[in-house]
C-alpha cells in the first residue's frame, strides 16, 4: 500500500475526508499511533526492515476504507504515469532502459560485437557512439580509431595511395612523397614496411584482403601493437660479470629490446597516431634523435626523463641521481661480454644501448650500477610485473604485515618476525638476494603471505630453496616475484626453487602462486637461453602428500608434483625449456630416468612446454601441450615414456579444446587438436622467456588452434587476451565504416 501523500484523497471534500477518518479511529488507529507513524515518516532513509514494516503497518492502519480504496487506485495511476515517462525516456540511448538498447542499435544498423577492449565493452556507450562515428564515416581517422577502440591496442591507419610512386595529381600534390627516399635520413631505413612507412612504392597488384599485397589505389593498411608496454620502476642493472663498466638494464642479467611507453591520442582521435603514440621498440635512432634535440630550447621529450619511456640515474638506491641527457651517448654496443662495440673512452659519455638493453660507462665513473626505469613488452599482465594485482591478495586486513624495506632490510628478516601468521611485503621494484635461501613454517590453521606490493615488480635471487612447511590447515601464498637461482660458490644446486619437503610434521595443505615468475632453467645467459648446469631441475618440487598447488598468471620451470598432492594452473607457462624436457612427473628415477607419475593435474588456459606424467588429469581447457619424446626415451620394453602426455588413469578426468600431442594418452576429450604430420600445430613468436612475443601464438596459426578455445579465443597461456575476438570486433566494425570499393588489411606490427 502507498506511503506516498494521497493526491486523489486530498480532492475529496472534507466531510468525506472526516467521515473516513473517523472510522478509522473505529478500526483502532489511537492517538499513540499517530505520533508513532508521524516519527517514522520523519526519520531519513533508508529505513531498516523493521522500520518498514511497521511504516507499513501503521499506514494501513491509519487509513478508512474511502482512503484505503483511492491509495490502491493511485498505485495503479502511478504505475501507468511511470510507464509513460520511461516511454518518453526509451526515445534516447543515454536514458532509455537495457532491454531497449539493441532495438535502437538495430534502427541504426549497429552490429553487436563481443566487446573484449574496455572501449568497447558498454553496449550503450557503443550505440552512442555509432551516431557521432558515421559523421565521419569513411576518413581514416575514423578507422584508426575504430581499430584502437575496438582492440584496446596501439593501432595506425594508412592510406596507402599517400605513399605511391606515381605521377602526382596537382589538385593533390604531396611534396614529401620522393620517389627515391633520402638516405641521409634516418627515419627512411627505420620505419622502412612498417606502418610509418613514407618512402614511396610502386604499385602492388595483390589484394590486401588476404594481407598478401599492400600499396595500391584503394588500399587502407590498419597496423596493430598487440604487445602491451609495462614499466619496472627504479630497478637496478645487473653487472656484467668481469667487465665493471658494463651493465643490462635486465636484473637477470639478459639482452632485451626496451619499448616505448605510449601518448594517449585521447578519447576522439583528432590526428593520426605517431610513433610515440603505441608501444613499439624503443630504437637507437629514436633515442639518440630526442637526446640530441633535447638540448634545444623549449625541447619537450618524449622518451627520456622520469615519466616517459626510459631513465636512467646513478648513486645510492634510496637516493638516485638523474642522468641529465647531455651525459648520454646511444649507440650500438652489440658484440660478445669483454668486447662490446663503441665503449665510451675516459671522461666520455655514459653509452646507451636500447635495443640491446646495454649501458656502458666510461672509465672513472663511479663502480654503483646504474639504477633504470624502462618499460618492456609482454602480451598481456603473466607473471611478475608492476601491473595491478590488489585483488589477487588472499591475506586478511588483520594480520600484521611486515615490509622490506622499511621494517626490516631482507625477506629473511622479515620472515623471521612473523609467529608463523602475518604478511611480508615488499615495496620497490629492487633486487634481493637470499644465499641461504627462505625457510617458512606456517603455525597450524595460519596463513602467510610472501608479496610484492601493487605496482612492484622485486627480483629475489636464491642460492638456496624456498622451503615451506607448516601444521594442520596451514597456507602459504607467494605473489608478484621474478625469482631466480644465483649459486653460491662452492655450493651445490638446491633440488629445486621453492620446495615443500616430505616430513611427518609437515601438514601444510595450500601452496599458491600468484603472478610470479620461476625463471625458466633457473638462470639465463645473456642472449636468453637457460644455463645448461640447472637442465632438468624442477621450479617447484612438493614431495609432500596432501599439499594443493594453485598457480595463477605466472610463469613457471617444471614442476615435480608428489601423486598424492594436486596441481591447478590458470592463464599459465610450464616451460621445461625445450619440447622434450620434463615439465610435469613426480620426480624421476635418477638410475633408470624413468618418470614417476605427478598428482592429479587441472589445466585452464595453460601452454606446457615439455613432456607431462601425470596420475590424472583431472580437467585439461584450452590448453597447447608442445611436447615431444626423444629416441631414448622410446627405449626399452615398456619405453621410458609411453607417450609425451601420459596420463595414467583413462577412467576419470577429461581434456577439451586443447592441442594434444602426438600418441598422447588421455582420458576422454572433446574438440581437441592432436599434432600429426600435415596437420595444424601451433606457431609461436618465441619460446625463449625474456622475449617480447613469448609464447604468444602468431596470428597466421591455424583457426582450428587461434580460435579453437570453448570461446572462440586461442589455446594457450594468453587465452585470456582473447586475441582473436578483438580482431574478429575490428573486422565487424571495419566493414560497416570502409568506404565504398576500398579494402582493408591487418597487419601486426609486434
Amino acid at each position: 500500500m502507498s506511503t506516498q501523500p494521497q493526491r486523489l484523497f486530498n480532492l475529496l471534500p472534507s466531510l468525506y475526508r472526516l467521515r473516513d477518518a473517523q472510522l478509522a479511529q473505529q478500526n483502532g488507529f489511537t492517538p499513540a499511533d499517530a505520533v508513532q507513524l508521524q516519527a517514522l515518516q520523519a526519520l531519513p532513509g533508508p529505513l531498516t526492515t523493521a522500520q518498514q514494516q511497521q511504516l507499513d503497518q501503521l499506514t494501513a492502519l491509519s487509513y478508512g476504507p474511502l482512503q484505503a480504496l483511492l491509495s490502491l487506485v493511485e498505485e495503479q495511476v502511478a504505475i501507468v504515469g511511470e510507464d509513460l515517462n520511461q516511454l518518453y525516456d526509451n526515445q534516447f540511448i543515454e536514458t532509455c532502459a537495457p532491454w531497449v538498447i539493441p532495438y535502437i542499435g538495430d534502427l541504426i544498423g549497429y552490429q553487436l560485437v563481443n566487446g573484449v577492449a574496455a572501449a568497447v565493452a558498454s553496449p550503450r556507450a557503443e550505440v552512442a557512439n555509432t551516431i557521432s562515428l558515421r559523421r565521419r564515416k569513411g576518413t581514416v581517422l575514423v578507422l584508426e580509431q575504430l581499430a584502437r577502440d575496438v582492440t584496446g591496442w596501439g593501432a595506425h591507419a594508412v592510406e596507402f595511395f599517400e605513399v605511391l610512386a606515381d605521377t602526382q595529381y596537382m589538385n593533390h600534390l604531396r611534396p614529401w612523397n620522393h620517389y627515391a627516399p633520402d638516405l641521409r635520413r634516418w627515419k627512411a631505413g627505420d620505419y622502412m614496411n612498417s606502418g610509418f612507412d613514407r618512402t614511396a612504392h610502386k604499385v602492388d597488384v595483390r589484394r590486401i584482403a588476404d594481407e598478401r599485397g599492400r600499396y595500391n589505389i584503394q588500399n587502407i593498411g590498419i597496423f596493430l601493437w598487440s604487445l602491451d608496454a609495462y614499466s619496472v620502476t627504479l630497478s637496478p642493472c645487473a653487472a656484467v660479470p668481469g667487465q665493471p663498466l658494463c651493465f643490462r638494464i635486465s636484473t637477470l642479467g639478459r639482452d632485451f629490446p626496451l619499448f616505448n611507453n605510449p601518448i594517449s591520442q585521447g578519447a576522439d582521435i583528432t590526428a593520426l597516431a605517431t610513433p610515440e603514440n603505441v608501444p613499439a621498440c624503443l630504437t637507437r635512432h629514436v633515442l639518440c634523435h630526442e637526446i640530441r634535440n633535447d638540448q634545444q630550447p623549449n625541447a619537450v621529450p618524449v622518451y627520456y626523463g622520469p615519466q616517459n619511456s626510459l631513465a636512467l640515474y646513478l648513486g645510492p638506491a634510496t637516493s638516485p641521481t638523474l642522468l641529465d641527457p647531455a651525459k648520454l651517448q646511444v649507440c650500438d654496443l652489440a658484440g660478445p661480454d669483454g668486447s662490446w662495440n663503441n665503449m665510451p673512452p675516459s671522461g666520455g659519455l655514459i653509452a646507451i644501448d636500447p635495443q640491446l638493453g646495454r649501458i656502458a660507462l666510461p672509465p672513472g665513473t663511479a663502480d654503483t650500477a646504474p639504477i633504470a626505469t624502462y618499460y618492456y613488452g609482454f602480451n598481456g599482465p603473466m607473471g611478475g610485473g608492476e601491473y595491478s594485482r590488489e585483488s589477487s591478495f588472499t591475506a586478511s586486513p588483520q594480520q600484521v604485515v611486515v615490509r622490506v624495506p622499511g621494517d626490516q632490510p631482507t625477506i629473511s628478516a622479515a620472515l623471521a618476525t612473523l609467529p608463523g601468521d602475518g604478511v611480508v611485503e615488499v615495496s620497490d621494484s629492487g633486487v634481493y638476494t637470499e644465499a641461504a635461501g627462505l625457510s617458512i613454517a606456517v603455525a597450524a590453521n595460519c596463513h602467510i603471505e610472501l608479496r610484492a606490493a601493487d605496482g612492484a615488480r622485486p627480483t629475489l635471487f636464491l642460492g638456496a630453496a624456498i622451503s615451506v612447511t607448516g601444521g594442520t590447515e596451514a597456507a602459504f601464498d607467494l605473489n608478484g616475484f621474478i625469482i631466480a637461482f644465483e649459486p653460491v660458490t662452492g655450493g651445490a644446486p638446491p633440488p629445486a626453487l621453492l620446495e615443500s619437503p616430505a616430513s611427518s610434521s609437515n601438514l601444510l595443505t595450500h601452496l599458491g602462486i600468484t603472478n610470479c615468475t620461476f625463471v625458466p632453467g633457473w638462470a639465463l645467459q645473456p642472449d636468453g637461453t637457460p644455463v645448461t648446469t640447472y637442465a632438468g631441475l624442477p621450479a617447484v618440487q612438493i614431495a609432500q602428500s596432501g599439499v594443493a598447488l594453485v598457480v595463477e598468471n605466472s610463469i613457471l620451470g617444471s614442476l615435480w608434483i608428489a601423486e598424492e598432492a594436486t596441481a591447478s594452473l590458470t592463464n599459465s607457462v610450464i616451460d621445461a625449456t625445450a619440447a622434450t624436457g620434463v615439465a610435469y612427473v613426480a620426480s624421476i628415477d635418477p638410475a633408470t630416468q624413468r618418470p614417476s607419475a605427478g598428482g592429479s593435474l587441472t589445466l585452464i588456459g595453460c601452454t606446457v612446454i615439455g613432456k607431462v606424467c601425470a596420475s590424472l588429469l583431472t580437467l585439461v581447457s584450452d590448453s597447447i601441450f608442445w611436447s615431444a619424446l626423444t629416441a631414448a626415451d622410446l627405449a626399452g620394453t615398456p619405453p621410458l615414456w609411453s607417450a609425451a602426455l601420459w596420463s595414467m588413469r583413462k577412467q576419470q578426468g577429461c581434456v577439451r579444446f586443447s592441442f594434444v600431442p602426438e600418441t598422447a594418452i588421455l582420458p576422454r576429450n572433446y574438440e581437441c587438436v592432436q599434432q600429426a604430420d600435415g596437420q595444424p600445430q601451433p606457431l609461436f613468436y618465441s619460446l625463449r622467456y625474456g622475449d617480447p612475443g613469448y609464447a604468444k601464438l602468431l596470428p597466421s596459426t591455424d583457426s582450428t588452434i587461434r580460435q579453437g578455445a570453448d570461446d572462440g579465443g586461442e589455446m594457450g597461456a594468453f587465452h585470456f587476451v582473447l586475441a582473436p575476438l578483438r580482431e574478429i570486433d575490428l573486422r565487424t566494425r571495419l566493414q560497416e565504416y570502409m568506404p565504398v570499393n576500398l579494402e582493408y588489411g591487418i597487419f601486426y606490427e609486434n
